[in-house]
């Protein structure tokens, strides 16, 4: 897995690079000091996850993840870096399509996991934090009934409602009682009605509109 690290800390980027190069599936392929320059790295090494800081010069990780999702077909994974898990930050850059948020403070393992996992794309990064940031959100937001829910077919909506709720495939496949395939089929339509790019998106999507409901 190639990976692209954005950080205005050279001593940040330079742990980040010592805990990931450590490990033989994973490398650093790129650095970024800015928001800009990590729009740049990213197109030129295409790399598949990037680790993107919330706060940096010239445009901030929401920005730079914007560009680099609406600029490139095969856009990379991006977990957003953050200081605090209810950072304002960190909503808007989900909202936008970050795939998930990791702590400053987030252990070694606790890195390389993330970055393994959100690679794999078929689980929501830490799903419990990413739901209380989803729900906090929309009880400031007055419910919209989104076109896309006349979409959803019985099974879709009961499936989005168990990503809602962090469940991978396997998990969902033997809730409902049909195969992980059948599942997988069932996510990716999800996702097309919804018009969003992963798993985590259509979990924001979800709340806000009022199609899940928090508690």
């Amino acid at each position: 897995m190639r990976v692209v690290l954005a950080d205005d800390e050279r001593m940040v980027r330079t742990a980040l690079r010592v805990i990931l190069d450590a490990e033989p599936d994973l490398t650093v392929v790129g650095e970024a000091a800015t928001g800009a320059e990590a729009v740049s790295v990213v197109r030129a090494e295409r790399p598949d996850v990037v680790l993107m800081d919330v706060r940096m010069p010239e445009i901030d990780g929401i920005r730079a993840t914007e560009q680099i999702l609406a600029g490139m077909a095969d856009a990379p994974r991006i977990v957003v870096v953050t200081t605090f898990e209810n950072d304002s930050y960190v909503y808007d850059a989900l909202r936008v399509g970050a795939a998930g948020f990791l702590l400053k403070r987030a252990a070694a393992e606790e890195l390389v996991s993330a970055v393994r996992l959100v690679a794999r794309s078929d689980s929501v990064l830490y799903p419990a934090a990413v739901r209380g940031l989803a729900a906090e959100h929309a009880r400031h937001r007055p419910p919209a009934a989104p076109a896309w829910a006349a979409r959803l077919t019985d099974r879709e909506s009961e499936v989005l409602r168990l990503v809602a709720t962090g469940l991978t495939n396997a998990e969902i496949a033997e809730r409902i009682g049909v195969g992980p395939a059948t599942v997988k089929t069932h996510v990716a339509a999800v996702l097309a009605k919804l018009g969003a790019r992963d798993r985590t998106q259509a979990v924001i999507l979800a709340y806000e509109s009022g199609f899940v409901r928090a508690g």
